[in-house]
């Protein structure tokens, strides 16, 4: 579990997740409305050397970013109830790149067996507070989050 101050040091952990990342990764991000997954997911295009604004794909649901080292596909399914199947997840889950999905636990069966699932929750404490824990489903998932905790216990 990571406790990010505000919204820079949420980044600066997405950062080293993104530079951590490798083609055929999954991250799915967990978390209430407004917790913060927008912008975790511009600190993971940070650290993928991406430096286009980046977006939330919450009406387009999928937006593609080929600048950086690896392909970054964004995604955010709160919107969707069906028609999953017409998306192509697979072509981006078993990709070159790296796929983010916001709200993805509501895929249900369409996510991959290999992912990281994080999870940010915001503090009731402290408004700019986030606490961030990570799930790794899989062989996949475990190597990104193992690779993401020893670049942040170095960081």
């Amino acid at each position: 579990m990571y406790e990010a101050k505000d919204e820079e040091a949420t980044k600066q952990f997405a950062f080293l997740l993104g530079q951590a990342a490798k083609a055929g990764d999954v991250v799915v991000l967990t978390g209430d409305l407004g917790a913060g997954k927008t912008t975790f997911s511009k600190g993971i295009a940070e650290g993928l050397g991406i430096t286009q604004m980046i977006k939330s794909p919450t009406y387009t649901i999928i937006r593609e970013y080929t600048q950086g080292r690896l392909p970054f596909y964004h995604m955010d399914v709160y919107r969707i109830t069906t028609g999953y199947d017409d998306l192509g997840l697979d072509d981006y889950f078993e990709g070159d790149g790296l796929t983010v999905v916001e709200w993805g636990n509501q895929l249900g069966k369409w996510l991959p067996e290999d992912y990281l699932e994080v999870i940010i929750k915001k503090d009731p404490n402290d408004v700019a507070k986030r606490i961030i824990a990570l799930a790794p489903h899989g062989e996949k998932g475990s190597a990104l989050s193992v690779k993401l905790m020893k670049a942040w216990s170095e960081n």
